[in-house]
């Protein structure tokens, strides 16, 4: 279905559904709906498409506003437009929603997950809803592109979350993906990666009123989930970012912390502001879980496996871009990994950038590496 939009900076939701869907681990999820938004015009042979799968804690909305008087662009806006280095004037950037989207109550995220209805009991699936991997991710977005008659991807970009996603659509996808673009990821999540993640959510596992999943038309585990996002924003920063900008300044000027505990310091405050404003309109507990869960089973090309990735069967060229400060993936970890991947005959290439802003660089911080992007894309 080609395309004839042209991108102006607005962008519309759209919704896409599948009938059924099986599962990895072989289960069936019945009436499967994804959100994705299009930047840009599909050509006549499908084969000018640039995918940009999200992070952890993101949607679709990659770039542009829905409406003029929106306060902020979509995460990506800097590289993504026309004449940016993904040239919505060369490229149709698509962006999708995944499954089990964490942002399931913010009104405007499509996606299909715990708390989706269960066609068959006409309740919420709660823990009942299968486990879903990052390689499900990338069939339903298959299913999409399909869909919409994308035959071949120019790029599959992506950070963090969106990296790994890239990883695997050259590995299950190996025909149809020219290049990978993977900022601030890895092919195979590593044990200590698995510890962070099970840190992040282990609060709301202790919040009682999760319930054991259990908890739609009851009261929800907001103290949990405030406490989860407050651990992964903590993570995603770096030390450095944190001081420059908020030092070791007081919430309230007037009220030192060595006279009360309730007297907090401005970082605490402003990160507990605003991991509570997320919970209570935007983020599912049940959600957070899963998608905590697809990002452990990670494995390129062998997902839930115990072994290493499987990029044997990768043809695509890639380019990794690591902020050197990032630390759920450490730049060592990348240049061993570009290493092996070169070993393997993978044309592969690292980019280092410097940044205080740790692993959410990528996201604040993107133009940084937008002129790598622009050259990897020209060859």
């Amino acid at each position: 279905m080609q395309s004839t939009q042209i991108y102006s900076g607005l962008v519309e939701k759209q919704s896409f559904t599948l009938p059924r869907y099986e599962t990895v681990s072989g289960r069936l999820i019945k009436d499967v709906k994804v959100g994705w938004e299009r930047y840009g015009q599909l050509n006549a042979a499908g084969d000018n498409a640039i995918l940009v799968p999200h992070f952890y804690s993101a949607n679709s909305h990659v770039a542009g506003r829905y409406k003029p008087d929106d306060a902020l662009p979509g995460y990506w806006d800097s590289i993504i437009g026309s004449g940016k280095p993904l040239d919505t004037d060369r490229y149709c950037v698509i962006g999708v929603d995944a499954l089990v989207n964490m942002n399931a109550k913010d009104g405007v995220t499509v996606t299909t997950g715990p708390a989706s209805i269960d066609p068959d009991t006409g309740r919420p699936y709660g823990l009942n809803f299968p486990i879903v991997s990052i390689r499900d991710f990338v069939r339903v977005q298959k299913a999409l592109l399909d869909a919409l008659g994308v035959t071949k991807l120019v790029a599959v970009a992506g950070v963090s979350m969106g990296a790994l996603q890239s990883y695997e659509w050259a590995a299950a996808y190996p025909e149809m993906v020219e290049r990978v673009i993977a900022v601030n990821g890895t092919p195979s999540q590593r044990p200590f990666a698995l510890c962070n993640l099970e840190s992040w959510i282990a609060p709301i596992k202790a919040d009682a009123n999760w319930n054991h999943g259990d908890y739609y038309g009851k009261a929800e585990p907001i103290a949990g989930v405030t406490q989860a996002l407050f651990n992964v924003l903590v993570a995603a920063l770096h030390p450095e970012g944190i001081a420059a900008t908020f030092q070791h300044r007081w919430a309230d000027p007037s009220k030192s912390p060595l006279d009360a505990l309730d007297h907090n310091y401005l970082v605490n405050h402003t990160f507990a502001a605003n991991s509570l404003l997320r919970a209570n309109t935007l983020v599912d507990a049940n959600h957070m879980l899963y998608m905590t869960r697809a990002n452990q089973l990670f494995v390129a090309g062998t997902p839930g496996s115990s072994v290493a990735a499987d990029l044997s069967n990768i043809r695509a060229q890639v380019l990794v871009a690591q902020f050197r400060t990032d630390l759920l993936f450490p730049v060592a970890d990348a240049r061993a990994q570009v290493a092996q991947m070169q070993t393997n005959g993978t044309q592969a290439e690292l980019v280092e950038i410097d940044s205080i802003g740790g692993h959410l660089g990528g996201v604040t911080e993107i133009d940084k590496a937008g002129d790598a992007m622009r050259a990897f894309l020209a060859r």
